[in-house]
């Protein structure tokens, strides 16, 4: 008995050795590395009007207003001051520092602090919103900085390290592996996001992610919660994407981004079988602006873009990324396949506006529909031609409205009021075309509808009725 406890106890250490000889050794990289992370604090005073001790809260416009203020007993200031907590890293040895543009976003002071206990008063010298990056920079010399890594050398299942200041805890090091790389979040059309599961939390924002070599090779910028902390799901913006920015905030103080002018969607296997298309990828066009880079270089709605300037597109996701990245004003090549065949175009870039707008357009309720309307069984639809009057507040030259949507229509979602602008790659111009064309796609096949909905506008992907 004794023996059998002695060899259980022998064995477990014996595993227990094996388990922390596998597992990756952090110290030495937080001592080198550590050094380079600061914390950082902001504080925003918000302006408010004066209230008065004893007053009730009324408009300065109240006739009562003025009886109070005069005869009120004390002044009491609304003016309020908020703070907030984030992390940052220094890059360079002069005092230039990398964070979230939300860590430092309305705020009227900004103080550094190093792990030696030194604050400085920061500036920010610019910070581009659209990527989460911020630079600011401290009056010090001689400090520590990181070491920049690559992040397309990264490979899932990396172990990674974070460092920051979660709820205020100064240098808090936590670790984890890279859970997915080239993220996109919604909104977030400009960085390829590197998932992780290191713990992060408030206070992180603006941190360093390394990898097993000490390299910085992400900011740790968002988390995923339900709960407003941790559960596993982190992201952080790849380092290369930050330097770009930076490289333009140091130079010009601000970040520019180029354009075409069109809107894109995911391609379905069901859209890449009406479109011919034998491999899945690329960036489906739904829209393109009137008169923009992409409208003048010959780009149509249910084109698919594969390359662009070189570069392939593997998803709709990253079209933006790449079309954002290069400079304005530049003649590009794009690659697209149109009508079962891929062709190549040229397109000069435009620039993205700091602020830019969406035309509105009117409801399409506005108008009677035309008298006539007819069904489609196969798919599903009744439908009727748009009148001269909706043709000019929807600015098309075509369309069927759809008063009806059952079986595979509806199933798409497809519903009343809905505009139907062209089947596969032809736009449709009668009722008459619509059916002559949808009499051409075999039963069983996946027709391709271009949809008007609201302001938006996208492909659909209906099988027909085998019957």
């Amino acid at each position: 008995m004794l023996k059998r406890v002695f060899f259980i106890a022998l064995f477990g250490l014996f595993a227990n050795t094996l388990q922390a000889k596998d597992l990756p050794d952090f110290t030495e990289l937080v001592e080198k590395q550590g050094p380079a992370v600061v914390n950082v604090s902001t504080t925003q005073i918000i302006h408010n009007t004066q209230s008065f001790q004893g007053m009730p809260n009324l408009p300065e416009g109240d006739p009562f207003y003025e009886f109070f203020r005069r005869f009120a007993p004390q002044q009491v200031p609304r003016d309020q001051e908020t703070q907030s907590l984030g992390s940052g890293f220094i890059i360079s040895d002069d005092g230039y520092i990398l964070t979230n543009a939300h860590v430092v976003d309305s705020a009227d002071k900004i103080t550094v602090r190093l792990t030696d206990k030194r604050e400085f008063k920061a500036k920010v010298i610019g910070e581009d919103k659209r990527t989460d990056v911020a630079l600011l920079k401290i009056e010090a010399s001689g400090l520590p900085k990181i070491t920049q890594g690559d992040p397309n050398l990264l490979k899932v299942g990396e172990w990674v390290l974070a460092i920051g200041s979660p709820f205020g805890f100064d240098s808090s090091v936590t670790a984890g592996i890279v859970s997915a790389k080239g993220r996109s979040l919604p909104q977030e059309n400009f960085v390829p996001f590197i998932q992780t599961d290191a713990a992060i939390n408030p206070g992180n924002s603006g941190g360093p992610l390394f990898n097993l070599k000490g390299e910085v090779i992400g900011i740790n910028s968002q988390i995923y919660s339900r709960s407003g902390g941790y559960m596993g799901l982190s992201f952080a913006i790849p380092i290369d994407v930050a330097m770009d920015v930076v490289k333009q905030l140091r130079a010009t103080g601000k970040v520019t981004r180029g354009r075409i002018g069109v809107g894109i969607q995911e391609i379905t296997r069901e859209l890449a079988e009406s479109f011919g298309l034998t491999k899945l990828g690329g960036a489906l066009i739904s829209d393109v602006e009137k008169g923009g880079p992409a409208d003048k270089a010959g780009i149509q709605a249910s084109d698919v873009i594969l390359k662009f300037d070189g570069k392939v597109v593997n998803s709709s996701s990253d079209l933006p990324r790449i079309v954002a990245a290069t400079h304005p004003g530049s003649k590009v090549t794009v690659q697209l396949w149109r009508k079962g065949e891929a062709r190549e175009v040229t397109v000069t870039v435009g620039e993205i506006q700091e602020e830019g707008h969406v035309a509105q357009r009117g409801n399409k309720k506005g108008g009677s529909p035309a008298p006539g309307s007819e069904s489609s069984e196969r798919l599903g639809l009744e439908l009727s031609e748009l009148t001269s009057e909706q043709k000019a507040e929807l600015q098309v030259d075509g369309g069927l409205l759809v008063e009806d949507a059952k079986g595979a229509a509806a199933r798409a979602e497809l519903g009343r009021d809905d505009v139907i602008l062209a089947i596969n790659n032809v736009s449709i111009k009668s009722l008459a075309q619509f059916n002559e064309l949808l009499k051409q796609v075999p039963k069983g096949k996946n027709v391709a509808l271009l949809v008007r909905h609201g302001d938006s506008t996208s492909y659909v992907a209906i099988k027909l009725d085998e019957k």
